[in-house]
Formats: structure tokens, sequence, C-alpha cells
């Protein structure tokens, strides 16, 4: 008995989808499938008023998507907030292109400082006892013994009681500035000097202090050593101001000069980009590379270092009235270039263009978008591939190249 009854249930299930399932089909739909336009999906040209075959390949005709008419695409603005879709009005500015060169940053050897000892003796302190540490002008540096340098505060103490002896006589006064300007000489400042007179005492231990700020980048004492005059003690390097050097090839030494200005970009650190000028080109090509090199001096915020590889763009040629593009704007492919438009709200066009010159960010349009008032600058790649997943073919199908 339950057998029969399962047996019936089922068959009044299947009646029903029977009857039911014509009736759920959307009679406006299909009216207005047959009523709208149709297409090929791999020959956009071909459209038709109703179903039908493609003359060209035979396969069946498809409505339009309504995305769109047959070559624009429409999207929500969900869709155009995802992608990151953004125009920009057409207008005219100045261009310009630029070459790519190699370049490197060096020690500005024009802010290198050394300090020499000026008189023999022997080290007895040594302020300054590693090298990479930072040293301010002014600052003490080491502490010499030096016999030498006694003798000559001897003989400075004996000016100055030649003079309070015989005040009017001319010859003791030079005498005194003469031994004054031989302690200066050996580098006893003016704060020394006075402070010698004061004590009326001679010692044979002077502080040597610093006459210039930097970094210690080279320490040839240590304490207890003997120094003789001339030799070099400490080498100190400000960093605060570099050179950025550049290879340059005979073919591109035509658009420099003393005072061209270039864009340098450090390479790994873009936030450090900077405009130099140019204040020496050698004179002299390298034989076996056939680069000349160029210099200019570049401000080191602080995070440069000598030795890091940069990236410079040498200005070849501006034009002051050109419609240019951000690169990422131009679509190119084995057919051409084409860029994305705005022609209503939320619906974009693919036009095919003319390029011309193009530098490390922008592009020349020649030609094309001569009544266009809108183009997509940003998610141009993202609409073909929306286009050729909606449409079913290229955005550049039956575009001829040759007529731009």
């Amino acid at each position: 008995m339950n057998r029969k009854i399962l047996v019936g249930l089922i068959l009044i299930f299947f009646g029903y989808m029977v009857v039911a399932l014509p009736s759920c089909k959307d009679p406006e739909h299909d009216k207005h499938a047959e009523a709208g336009k149709y297409t090929c999906p791999m020959h956009p040209q071909i459209v038709n008023n109703g179903p039908g075959s493609c003359p060209i390949c035979g396969m069946d005709l498809v409505p339009v998507n309504s995305a769109g008419g047959k070559n624009e695409l429409s999207l929500s603005d969900s869709q155009i907030q995802m992608a990151n879709i953004r125009t920009v009005k057409i207008s005219s500015s100045s261009f310009s292109t630029s070459k790519v060169l190699n370049g490197r940053l060096i020690v500005n050897p024009e802010r290198t400082a050394l300090v020499s000892s000026r008189y023999s003796g022997r080290v007895e302190k040594l302020y300054v006892r590693e090298t990479g540490g930072r040293v301010n002008k002014g600052q003490a540096l080491f502490q010499v013994y030096s016999e030498e340098l006694q003798t000559l505060q001897q003989d400075y103490l004996l000016q100055l009681k030649q003079v309070a002896a015989f005040p009017d006589e001319k010859i003791y006064s030079s005498m005194r500035e003469a031994a004054k300007n031989k302690l200066r000489l050996f580098g006893v400042s003016d704060t020394q000097i006075r402070s010698l007179e004061q004590s009326a005492k001679t010692s044979p231990l002077l502080t040597v202090f610093s006459n210039a700020s930097g970094t210690v980048t080279e320490l040839n004492i240590t304490e207890g050593q003997y120094v003789a005059e001339g030799s070099q003690v400490l080498k100190l390097e400000n960093f605060d101001q570099l050179w950025l050097e550049m290879d340059v090839y005979p073919n591109e030494i035509a658009g420099l000069s003393i005072g061209t200005k270039v864009k340098a970009s450090i390479n790994g650190m873009n936030e450090n980009e900077q405009t130099v000028q140019i204040d020496f080109i050698s004179p002299q090509l390298d034989p076996s590379t056939q680069i000349l090199k160029v210099r200019a001096p570049i401000h080191n915020p602080g995070n440069l270092q000598a030795g890091m590889q940069a990236t410079v763009f040498l200005p070849v040629s501006e034009i002051s009235d050109a419609m240019s593009l951000p690169l990422d704007a131009v679509v190119r492919d084995e057919k051409g270039a084409h860029v994305w438009v705005k022609t209503s709200k939320n619906t974009f066009s693919p036009k095919m263009v003319k390029t011309g010159a193009e530098s490390s960010d922008q592009i020349i349009i020649l030609s094309g978008l001569e009544d266009v008032k809108e183009v997509v600058i940003s998610g141009a790649y993202l609409l073909s591939s929306e286009f050729i997943l909606k449409k079913g073919t290229d955005p550049m199908a039956g575009h001829d190249m040759s007529k731009m």
C-alpha cells in the first residue's frame, strides 16, 4: 500500500514539472531577445536584427550583451571602485623625453679634511679612538708632547718682556708678533696664546682641535706613538654633500653642458629623487670603456652613502604643447595601441590611437582622440580583459590601424 502511494506522488511531481516549467519562461525575455540585436562572438562586425548564423564562421549569433553597446562596456559603481578605474580630462601640456644614464654616488674630495701634525712629538692622549665617529669643528682630537713647542712658547714670553721693558722700540714689537705668528703656524690657537700670556708658564703639552666637521674615515695614530712633522694623523669626510658621477657615451655629450639639470633617482630609494646640476664634464674619454665621466653635486638628506647606484634621466627634447597620457593608459598589442574613453556614466569604449615619443612615465598621443573629452588612465588593461570576457572578442577587432 505504501509503495503505491509513493509511486503516485512521484507521478504527480513529474506531471507538475512538465506543466509548470513552460509557464515559468519569461515571454518578455524571449520577445526582447528576438527583437534585439544579435552578433557573432568572433566577428563583432556582423550584426543582425534577429537570431541566425555568422556568414564568416558559421557560429550561432548571440544577443548583444546588455553591458553596453557592441563596442562598449558598462560597469557598476562597485566594479569601477574595485578595478580602480580613474579617468582624466583631455588637455595639452608640456612634454619632455629623456635618456637613462647609469650613475653612482662617490665622496666629494672637496669636503675632505686632513689633520696633520705640525711638529714632531709624542701622542700623550687620544680623544678620538675609532673610525666612523662624528667630529665637530673645534672638538679636541689629541694631546701631543713637543719640546720644540715649549721652546717657541719661551721665545714668545721673552718677546713680551722685551716689549714691556722697551715699549717705544718698534723692533721688539715686531719680534713679538713674529713669535706669536710662529705659534699660530704650529697650530696654537689665539685662546691658547692668551692663556700663555696670562699664566706666563710654558708647557710641552698641546691639545690639537679639529678645524672641520666630518666623519673619521682614517686614524693613523695611537697613544704613546711618536709623530713626525707633516705626518697625517687622521682624515675627515663630510658626507652632507656627495658627488653623483654619471657615465656618458660620446654621442650623448652633445646634449650636455655645464649647468645642465638632470633628474637622479637612487636605486631602491625613489623617495630621494633629486634634480641636480652638472658642474664638471671630463675632457678625456676613457679609451677602454669609451665613456666620459660627468659629475654633479647631490645633497645628502642623511641616508645616502658613497657607492650607491643611481638612475639619471638626461633631458633630450621638450614639446611645449602636446597631448600626453600616462603609459598605463595605453594598451598595446600586435594590432596597435588603444585607450579606453568614457562615453557616458560608468560606460567605456576602446579607441585606437597613434602614439609618438614617450618618457619614463608619459607617452604622446598623435591622433585618435580629437573628439574625446575623458580618458581612462588607470585600469585600462582590466577593462580590456573584462571586455573580452563579456563580449567574447578583442576590443580592437575590426579596427584598421593603417587609417590612423
